[in-house]
């Protein structure tokens, strides 16, 4: 019988970013695995290549299945001392390149894929987006809303603050984000501080039930985190939404990459890098 439990490595001479968005999205096709994921980026040396062996065989021989790899590994010498090991290895780069390279008639370069930081526009555009998302959390500072590409709205603990980073860090995109209070919800009306940047807002809820157990590591036995109030705040933020021509979406049942998709899909906002 197979075994369901396998280690998944992500491993690159570069920052592994990619090989661990690729490997992770093919491996939530399985859904009867669970994968103990472990990204190894910046292998770039013998010395660390022969470290990562050592340490899927580890990885191997303590689960009784293959430890699989994902790698975007350029230098051939570091590939080849990794590839001895005893796992499964996927190449994330030879799928693409070598239909690429017929395509293109050229052969890919063999240089670690790093820009120096003063050359990519993209890193700006996160920085900047990140900043902006820190210092405009929570409502902190709505006087900067005019900056903003999105404006996410929704009651305490809905997966704003999470949304709005990922936003920035993924796509450069400026998301502020604006808690919903019991004031506001018992007077049906947005609040005057984002009332003028209707056009910005995007509002998320959640599942009376998932919101309470969230606020309950918060504040254990709190009123802010009893079912009664979590149920009383969702059903009324979302007739405001609903009153106000928001649109929104239900957070309960997505990661936060799949939140900050759809509201770019649905919002129709670009990615800035």
């Amino acid at each position: 019988m197979t075994n369901s439990k396998r280690t998944a490595f992500f491993i690159s001479d570069g920052t592994g970013i990619t090989s661990e968005a690729l490997g992770m999205s093919l491996l939530s096709r399985f859904e009867n695995f669970e994968f103990n994921r472990i990204t190894l980026p910046y292998v770039d040396s013998v010395e660390k290549a022969t470290e990562t062996v050592l340490q899927i065989n580890e990885a191997t021989e303590r689960e009784g299945a293959k430890a699989i790899i994902f790698d975007t590994i350029v230098d051939d010498k570091i590939r080849s001392i990794i590839s001895a090991s005893n796992s499964f290895m996927i190449d994330v780069f030879s799928a693409f390149l070598g239909p690429l390279e017929k395509e293109l008639g050229q052969q890919p370069s063999d240089r670690v894929g790093r820009v120096r930081i003063t050359e990519n526009r993209g890193y700006e555009y996160r920085i900047d987006a990140v900043n902006y998302a820190l210092d405009n959390d929570d409502g902190a500072r709505t006087r900067y809303y005019n900056e903003a590409d999105v404006i996410l709205i929704g009651v305490s603990r809905s997966g704003k603050t999470p949304t709005c980073l990922y936003l920035a860090m993924q796509y450069g995109i400026k998301a502020a984000n604006y808690p919903l209070t019991d004031d506001d919800i018992e007077d049906q009306k947005l609040p005057a501080s984002i009332r003028n940047y209707k056009q910005k807002l995007f509002g998320l809820t959640i599942e009376p039930d998932r919101l309470a157990l969230i606020r309950n590591e918060r504040r254990p036995n709190s009123r802010y985190a009893s079912t009664k109030q979590c149920n009383y705040e969702v059903e009324e933020v979302e007739l405001m939404y609903r009153r106000e021509r928001i649109p929104f979406m239900n957070t309960t049942h997505y990661s936060v990459e799949e939140i900050a998709t759809r509201i770019m899909v649905q919002a129709n906002i670009q990615r800035r890098c």
